[in-house]
């Protein structure tokens, strides 16, 4: 391993201040969703409405994203992050201040909620192309892809922890407040747009920037992968809830989420003094994700093949960023990112129904049957993607046509 990588991206300016800003204004949204189920569940009495509640969040994000993102690279990221970010505040104080009787309106809160998620995470991965190119910058999109598991671990975590202290109208109402105050922050880091890609930017449009041969297979890809986490996360439940230990889940999900942390600081600090072609990682986790299948016969064998296949995750998923951000003209970056958080909460959403029918119908191990079926799926559609070269230097740095 060479931790020189991670030195130099230390001293490189503005990188660790954007991703630091970036993580923390993450990290109140990230926080929001337990505390938001715990409020419509009280409210209405049953989780099924949490459900429907959480489900109407969703689909505001993931028809926003593109819009916020486009919008972005168009007019410049300071101002629609800031805009966004205060008006996502705003509203989750008011869901959180809706009366218990009106609790047939959350939905509707939600959704607008939803629909106005500051694109924190499109804006900071367009810009890392701008500040380090060639090795460095896969070892940047690695190290977000690890920083991003810790935002799934600990976000949550501390919803549930200010939801166990006080109540979830106050695990909201702080979630907002810290929003408000982070996404400002992250915001004020965003530099404006440059003319000439402003320019650019009015002549690409969607069809041109998705229907390309390279990169509507990684967004393709990545839907599948985020659709098998999906269905990792429902077998762990379902295993958990099979051994009459809910805890279990917990613990499981913590296991495959610090094996893609190591993974993918590991993986950062590697030489990649060779070609590093993305269907092979993304078959190297296909195959231990299908491996366990074979490993649901004790919760010990179970968490050991989760960390195997956790450690493949961030590296995979850095590497379709890195190859996303390297192949999409400057002026449209943060659109393609858009797209990829869409396709994400698409393939999460079709992940959870679809593997709640192959758990009920075939048992709990045909959960990651099914992730496996879809890593191949994955793999087979990033075949073609060319690799990220050693000596991507500078050609990484200038904008691609599409």
């Amino acid at each position: 391993m060479d931790l020189t990588a991670y030195r130099d991206l230390w001293r490189t300016p503005g990188v660790m201040t954007l991703m630091a800003a970036a993580l923390t204004a993450r990290m109140p949204v990230m926080a929001t969703m337990v505390p938001l189920a715990f409020l419509a569940k009280d409210a209405s009495g049953n989780f099924g409405w949490a459900g429907v509640v959480a489900g109407a969040y969703s689909i505001g994000t993931a028809v926003a994203s593109v819009v916020w993102a486009r919008m972005a690279d168009r007019r410049g990221a300071r101002r629609v992050v800031i805009v966004t970010g205060m008006a996502w505040g705003l509203l989750m104080a008011v869901t959180a201040l809706l009366p218990y009787s009106w609790y047939r309106l959350l939905p509707v809160a939600a959704a607008l909620a939803g629909l106005c998620v500051a694109p924190v995470a499109s804006t900071s991965r367009a810009a890392w192309p701008r500040l380090v190119q060639g090795g460095r910058l896969r070892v940047l999109y690695a190290l977000d892809a690890s920083a991003t598991e810790l935002l799934f671990v600990v976000g949550p975590m501390l919803g549930a922890v200010i939801v166990s202290v006080a109540s979830p109208r106050a695990g909201l109402l702080a979630c907002a407040v810290a929003a408000a105050a982070a996404i400002w922050w992250f915001g004020l880091k965003q530099q404006p747009l440059p003319v000439g890609e402003a320019a650019e930017t009015e002549r690409t449009t969607a069809r041109q920037l998705l229907l390309h041969r390279h990169r509507l297979p990684l967004v393709i890809a990545f839907g599948f992968m985020v659709m098998g986490f999906a269905s990792m996360s429902l077998g762990i439940v379902a295993f958990a809830d099979e051994h009459g230990n809910r805890l279990i889940a917990g613990v499981l999900e913590t296991v495959a989420a610090l094996g893609s942390l190591i993974g993918g600081l590991v993986g950062g600090a590697l030489p990649g003094r060779h070609d590093s072609y993305v269907w092979k990682r993304m078959l190297a986790f296909t195959v231990l994700a299908g491996a366990c299948v074979f490993a649901t016969a004790s919760v010990i064998a179970l968490a050991i093949t989760l960390f195997a296949a956790g450690c493949l995750i961030a590296p995979t998923v850095g590497a379709l960023y890195e190859r996303l951000g390297s192949m999409t003209p400057a002026a449209s970056r943060t659109e393609m990112f858009g797209w990829v958080l869409s396709g994400g909460m698409i393939g999460s959403a079709a992940g959870s129904a679809v593997g709640g029918v192959v758990v009920e119908t075939f048992g709990v191990r045909y959960a990651w049957a099914l992730m496996a079926v879809l890593g191949v799926l994955g793999t087979v559609a990033v075949l073609r993607v060319p690799p990220h070269r050693p000596v991507e230097s500078t050609l990484e740095s200038a904008p691609v046509a599409a």
